[in-house]
């Protein structure tokens, strides 16, 4: 029937890998962007940044690192220990503007903290523009991970089923810790009632600190998978938040398994579209969304707020 269509059963297994691990990289953001919205009611619009700042450090720790420390005989940090060290980092700086800036916002209406984090965005996408301009960067994949597989004709990069294996496992995790256990529906229930939550003795400002803190943790986290497959750039995050918040609408905002689902339910499609109607491609999300909001406006798996 493929060959009807003029597609190649192997053309169409290839495009549905690039979907998905599109698709991987639209659930880790889109899950940060979730984690963050529904329990800090925060709509984080440097989330994009933060995830070229994952991306950056990567590239940074591998070329730039041991001039800037004045070592010589290319010092470099291996991308194994940057899959820790940039999350924690990015993390913290995030923790850094939650304190100074976005928390005294949380008494104010959701479009002042867009407002906010959108100009943050800007700020930290500039300096980089600056100090890098806007060509990518390559960066390697780890030797521990080059090569591929061989399936009927189709060679399947391990790099590539790496990322989606790692993807679905922080995901999965994610969505356990915040829903399966007592310190998730701790989370949750800072976000309903923190008064009373402080009346037990939980410290709810330290609490909303970390989660947001997490939530853009995940964000440099995709970032660093994605240094070996895309070209790292100050402008690569501001390309894909657009198409990332797009699926956190899909899937509901604050829900997470719709943000999980949704993502790869979405890069598939979009995958899929390549094949058949490539034209349709950059705006298949787009379409899903607005036939969204029109028949289900809170989203696929959210709840009327």
């Amino acid at each position: 029937m493929f060959e009807l269509l003029g597609i190649t059963p192997q053309s169409l297994v290839a495009q549905l890998l690039i979907g998905l691990i599109n698709g991987s990289f639209y659930a880790l953001l889109s899950l940060g962007l979730a984690v963050i919205f529904g329990l800090l009611n925060v709509i984080n619009f440097t989330h994009g940044a933060q995830y070229m700042l994952g991306a950056m450090l990567t590239w940074i720790g591998l070329n730039e690192l041991g001039n800037w420390l004045g070592i010589e005989d290319g010092f470099q940090v291996s991308y194994f220990v940057m899959l820790l060290v940039a999350p924690l980092l990015v993390g913290a700086f995030s923790i850094v503007l939650e304190k100074t800036m976005l928390k005294r916002l949380y008494h104010l209406d959701h479009l002042y903290g867009l407002l906010l984090t959108f100009g943050c965005a800007l700020v930290i996408e500039g300096l980089f523009r600056h100090w890098y301009g806007v060509l990518g960067e390559s960066y390697p994949v780890p030797e521990m991970l080059e090569g591929g597989l061989r399936v009927s004709g189709l060679y399947l990069p391990y790099y590539r089923l790496w990322v989606v294996a790692l993807a679905l496992i922080v995901c999965f995790g994610t969505w356990y810790f915040i829903e399966r256990t007592k310190l998730g529906s701790m989370l949750r229930a800072g976000t309903e009632n923190p008064k009373l939550l402080q009346a037990f003795g939980v410290n709810v400002p330290l609490m909303i600190t970390l989660t947001y803190g997490a939530g853009c943790a995940l964000a440099a986290f995709a970032g660093v998978l994605a240094a070996p497959i895309y070209q790292v750039t100050a402008v690569m995050g501001s390309n894909l938040i657009i198409v990332v918040f797009a699926v956190v609408v899909i899937g509901g905002m604050g829900s997470i398994a719709g943000s999980i689902v949704t993502g790869l339910a979405l890069g598939v499609i979009e995958g899929l579209t390549k094949v058949f109607y490539p034209e349709a491609s950059s705006v298949s999300i787009f379409v899903i969304m607005i036939l969204v909001l029109l028949f289900k406006p809170a989203g696929l798996f959210g709840k009327v707020r």
